[in-house]
C-alpha cells in the first residue's frame, strides 16, 4: 500500500426524509479545515434515491466535489447496498480520510466499511486534526470513563476513518451560489444481491422536547441525592419549556431513562442555555455539553470541576436555589403576558 496514492478528505453524507442530516454539514466544516491544512480537496459521498439535487447544498457548505450514487436500490439505508457503493468509490478514488456522523446509520456503515477494506476506525471522536506533512489523522476522544483524552492514529492503513457525534463540530456558514464538481457513479450491486429487505418504517412522535434539539436543557446529577430530589430538575425544565438532561450516574441509578443522558456515553447537546444542577463535572459529561451557548452551574461544592466549564456558577443548596429560580421565572413570564395585553 502506497500512501502517496491516497488523497482528499471525504464526508459520508447522510440523508433523512429527503434532507441532508445536520451532522453531515457539521463534518463538512471540520473536513474543510483538514483539507485546507493538507492542501487537498473536500468531497462528499451522497448515496440515496433522488438525492442528486442535494449536491448544491453540499457545495454551499464547503464541498469541492460530490460523488453521487442515486438509485432506487438506495431508497432506504441497508448496510450491504451502502457499503458496496462506498467501498467501490474508495477503491476507485482512494481518499486519505473519511468522516462519518456517529448516528445509527453512520456507525453501522463506518464499521462495515472499515472491516471490509480493511482499515482502522476511531469512534465518537470529539477533536480532529491532521499532520500537514504526513496526512496522519489525529482523532481524539475521551477514554477510561472520561478520565483522559486519547488521540488515536492509523499509521499503517488508508483511508483513515472516524465517526463524530452530532453537534460536536460546527458547520460553515453557507455560501450561496458556490459550485463544485459532480461525479455520478453507479454501484455494481443488484437488488437480488441484498439479503435484507425493508418491509415497513414505523414512525412515532412524542410531546416531550428532544434533548438534542432543545434551546434550553436542565440537567441534574447524583448530587441531588435521590430520584425524589431530581424532581427539581423536572420542575425547572417544565417552567422554562426545556428538556431534562442527566449525568451518567443518574441514569445508571434509574432516576431517568438513558435518552436523557448527556456526555460521552449519552448525547451531545448545544442548547442556548444549559443548567447543570448537582453535577460534579467529569470530563465524560463536559464533552457532551461544552459547546452550549450559556452554561449555568449550581453546586454546593465550590471546588466542583463543573464551575471551570461554566459561564455562571451558583454555590449553594439546589433545593433552596432552584425553587427561587422557578418563582422568579414564573413572575417574569406573568409580567411579560401582562405587558402584551
Amino acid at each position: 500500500m502506497s500512501f502517496e496514492d491516497y488523497s482528499g478528505i471525504w464526508v459520508f453524507i447522510e440523508v433523512k426524509d429527503g434532507e441532508v442530516v445536520p451532522v453531515s454539514l457539521e463534518l463538512l466544516g471540520a473536513g474543510k479545515e483538514l483539507a485546507d491544512k493538507r492542501g487537498t480537496e473536500l468531497a462528499g459521498v451522497l448515496i440515496g434515491e433522488n438525492v442528486t439535487h442535494l449536491a448544491d447544498t453540499l457545495y454551499e457548505y464547503g464541498a469541492d466535489t460530490v460523488y453521487v450514487y442515486d438509485d432506487t436500490i438506495f431508497k432506504n439505508y441497508r448496510t450491504e447496498s451502502y457499503m458496496k457503493a462506498l467501498l467501490e468509490c474508495c477503491q476507485k478514488y482512494k481518499p486519505e480520510v473519511i468522516l462519518y456522523g456517529a448516528t445509527s446509520t453512520g456507525k453501522d456503515l463506518a464499521s462495515a466499511v472499515a472491516t471490509d477494506l480493511p482499515t482502522g476506525l476511531t469512534a465518537d471522536s470529539t477533536i480532529l486534526d491532521i499532520e500537514e506533512d504526513t496526512g496522519l489523522l489525529l482523532a481524539s476522544r475521551p477514554a477510561f470513563g472520561g478520565n483522559i483524552m486519547a488521540t488515536i492514529l492509523c499509521k499503517k492503513y488508508r483511508p483513515q476513518m472516524a465517526t463524530v457525534r452530532p453537534k460536536v463540530m460546527k458547520a460553515l456558514s453557507p455560501e450561496p451560489g458556490r459550485t463544485g464538481q459532480l461525479i455520478e457513479e453507479t454501484a455494481s450491486i443488484k437488488e437480488e444481491d441484498i439479503r435484507t429487505k425493508v418491509l415497513e418504517i414505523v414512525q412515532f412522535t412524542t410531546q416531550k422536547v428532544r434533548i438534542d434539539e432543545a434551546d434550553i436543557v436542565v440537567a441534574g446529577g447524583k448530587g441531588l441525592g435521590s430520584e425524589k430530589g431530581f424532581q427539581v430538575v423536572h420542575d425547572l425544565a417544565e417552567t422554562l419549556g426545556g428538556a431534562v438532561g442527566a449525568s451518567r450516574d443518574v441514569v445508571e441509578a434509574g432516576w431517568v431513562e438513558h435518552h436523557h443522558q448527556v456526555g460521552q456515553t449519552g448525547l451531545t447537546v448545544t442548547p442556548k442555555i444549559y443548567f447543570a444542577i448537582g453535577i460534579s463535572g467529569a470530563i465524560q459529561h463536559i464533552v457532551g455539553m461544552q459547546n452550549s451557548g450559556l452554561i449555568i452551574a449550581i453546586n454546593k461544592d465550590p471546588e466542583a470541576p463543573i464551575f471551570q466549564s461554566s459561564h455562571y456558577g451558583i454555590v449553594g443548596d439546589a433545593f433552596e436555589i432552584v425553587p427561587l429560580l422557578i418563582q422568579q421565572f414564573k413572575q417574569a413570564f406573568n409580567q411579560e403576558v401582562v405587558d402584551h395585553v
